[in-house]
């Protein structure tokens, strides 16, 4: 039996690759608390109910590594972390590809 699994991608609208603001983690759509409970394990930074407005990419990644795939916290953590160095490298061979 083949299993097919879904990503969805979602975006808060105040978040932007650029900006080096903050969010209110209210204005997340996700319970506060879930949000302090990552911070707690190191996954986010929080600062006075607000999130780095670079990292609620990364927050979205791992609640959704997690309900759609079921992977814990701390394992989906590392699955983000995985992730975006992939992605890193990924562009930086496009780049020297283009030398």
């Amino acid at each position: 039996m083949v299993r097919k699994y879904y990503l969805q991608i979602y975006r808060h609208p105040l978040y932007s690759q650029d900006e080096a603001g903050w969010v209110q983690i209210q204005s997340l759509g996700i319970h506060p608390e879930v949000v302090r409970r990552l911070a707690e394990l190191g996954i986010v930074e929080v600062v006075d109910d607000r999130l780095r407005a670079d990292e609620v990419r990364r927050l979205y990644k791992v609640l959704r590594l997690r309900q759609t795939l079921g992977v814990n916290l701390p394992g989906a953590s590392i699955i983000a972390d995985l992730l975006d160095r992939i992605e890193s490298l990924q562009q930086e061979v496009e780049r020297l590809r283009r030398r």
